[in-house]
């Protein structure tokens, strides 16, 4: 059953090397139910359309044309395989060729003057997911877990990256254990996120506080009284 349907579009950024991987499943019932509930997507498969992701000298014109898409977009998903508890080459590589300077983050406020960034970059108004596969068991990666909670585990991506430049950061949505899946496995974990992906316009995102003087000193660092006695990524984030 489709969600509420939307006007929108989308550009799916998938990372993985191999087409008839878990990550190929995940992406066809992804796109299938954004499309379904209205969305129009722009898949953009970085091996398959040979996305070179080596920054030697900033530009290009393959850099404008990953800009322009991006532009277009009213959300981004990001899929990829987690691989040393960060993104493929491919995508950290499309990330930096991509989102440059003066493009996604330190755009000058034309009434301020100051550059924007943290919640006010390049690519504000955007929403941002991350679509993630993961060998670890589920527990952990959790708050008690070895490998940590998600949202510190992505850290870089959901507020380096996603924040950084402006974008609303959603919960990353995110697939464990996936070693050996068989085919029904894949068909739940696909049928997973396309019901996540129902509510994807709606959802609420990471409450992360903005780069603003309310919250933050001429150092970057939040006031004293700012989350008083939480440090790390919670103490950046809106109490709830």
């Amino acid at each position: 059953m489709g969600g509420e349907r939307v006007n929108a579009h989308a550009l799916w950024v998938y990372a993985h090397p191999r087409p008839g991987s878990l990550n190929a499943t995940l992406r066809e019932a992804g796109v299938a139910r954004l499309r379904a509930d209205g969305w129009s997507v722009d898949v953009a498969d970085l091996y398959a359309e040979g996305f070179d992701p080596i920054l030697v000298e900033e530009g290009g014109a393959d850099v404008r044309a990953e800009q322009r898409r991006l532009l277009a977009a009213d959300l981004v998903v990001l899929q990829f395989p987690l691989w040393w508890y960060g993104p493929p080459a491919m995508l950290k590589g499309w990330i930096d060729r991509v989102f440059e300077r003066g493009f996604a983050y330190d755009v000058p406020d034309p009434v301020t003057g100051r550059n924007r960034k943290y919640g006010d970059g390049g690519l504000a108004g955007r929403r941002a997911l991350a679509v993630v596969t993961a060998g670890d068991r589920a527990n952990s990666i959790s708050p008690r877990g070895i490998s940590g909670d998600v949202e510190d585990l992505f850290w870089t991506l959901l507020h380096g990256t996603f924040w950084y430049t402006g974008m609303e950061a959603l919960a990353p949505h995110l697939v464990t254990d996936v070693h050996g899946i068989d085919a029904v496995g894949a068909r739940r974990l696909a049928a997973n996120l396309a019901e996540r992906l129902g509510t994807v316009a709606t959802e609420a995102p990471i409450p992360y506080l903005p780069m603003t003087d309310e919250f933050y000193d001429h150092s970057i660092a939040l006031h004293p009284h700012v989350a008083a006695g939480l440090s790390g990524g919670p103490a950046h984030r809106r109490p709830s």
